[in-house]
């Protein structure tokens, strides 16, 4: 099967990234008091929120009394998860087109002059041999759960790091982690978030602003069936959104660097580490 996800379509940016100004500039027109109404409740922008994970996290801040910003493609969904938010605010967009990442922050921004958390959930799927993937697929791949996503970071950041606070959570994948059969470009785009987590914690030392890596095996949401292929495997077994998003909560309230679910996850990615032959056999083995 070689489908893919979403239904959008793109071009790729072939220019260099654009900057932040009109981001910095909302920030700063904020501070000054001539930009949007301010809030005395925290402000998470959640990508993805129409459904799945996405939907299950806008939930859970909710409940905790969070302003939120929801961003997918689907108005409708958006506006029924935030039906039952004390305050949220549906920011529809497409990450996949051009500047899609630079005007959703704009867009964040104007809304409530702050992120206190992004919650970077939006992604696709794809499965089948590497050797029949279309190249256009491997471009909406990469693009969407990876370059999009720290296109997005990058539009965020200056704000959060002026204010000398936030946390950006990213959703990666155990694919990331391990590595999975007929999911290679899925697994390579998982696998670059983890360690643009890693290089980004690092640089952001001391600004105040945290990230935090959550890595969920399979999910029951609808992730398979937009990409084409059901879930087969016997193990692991797949969790609830919901215990992804509270994951997630648990990582921004006790701010941990990363978080696997479920936690015995961490098992492959150790075992591959320290004995990688092994590893291999076992993999080729059990698949």
């Amino acid at each position: 099967m070689t489908t893919t996800g979403s239904g959008s379509t793109y071009d790729p940016p072939a220019g260099p990234a654009h900057g932040t100004a009109g981001a910095a500039a909302s920030a700063r027109a904020a501070a000054r008091g001539h930009g949007p109404p301010r809030t005395d409740r925290r402000v998470a922008l959640v990508t993805g929120a129409s459904s799945g994970i996405g939907a299950a996290t806008a939930r859970r801040f909710a409940a905790g009394g969070w302003h939120l910003l929801l961003s997918g493609r689907d108005r409708r969904r958006l506006e029924e998860t935030a039906s039952g938010a004390p305050a949220a605010a549906v920011l529809p967009a497409d990450l996949a087109a051009p500047d899609g990442a630079k005007l959703l922050a704009e867009a964040a921004l104007r809304e409530t002059g702050r992120i206190d958390v992004l919650v970077a959930v939006a992604g696709i799927g794809w499965a089948g041999p590497f050797l029949t993937m279309p190249h256009t697929d491997i471009d909406r791949v990469l693009f969407l759960d990876l370059n999009a996503t720290l296109h997005l970071v990058r539009e965020v950041l200056p704000a959060m790091v002026a204010a000398g606070r936030g946390r950006v959570v990213l959703v990666g994948s155990v694919a990331g982690s391990v590595g999975v059969r007929e999911e290679a470009v899925y697994s390579a785009a998982k696998a670059g978030l983890a360690a643009f987590a890693e290089a980004l914690r690092q640089e952001l030392r001391g600004t105040g602003v945290g990230v935090s890596l959550i890595v969920p095996g399979p999910v029951e949401t609808g992730f398979f069936v937009r990409r084409g292929r059901p879930y087969h495997r016997a193990h692991p077994r797949p969790t609830s959104p919901g215990r992804v998003a509270a994951a997630v909560w648990d990582a921004v309230s006790r701010s941990r660097d990363e978080t696997y679910v479920p936690g015995w996850l961490t098992l492959p990615a150790r075992v591959r580490a320290l004995t990688p032959n092994l590893y291999r056999r076992l993999l080729d083995r059990f698949g």
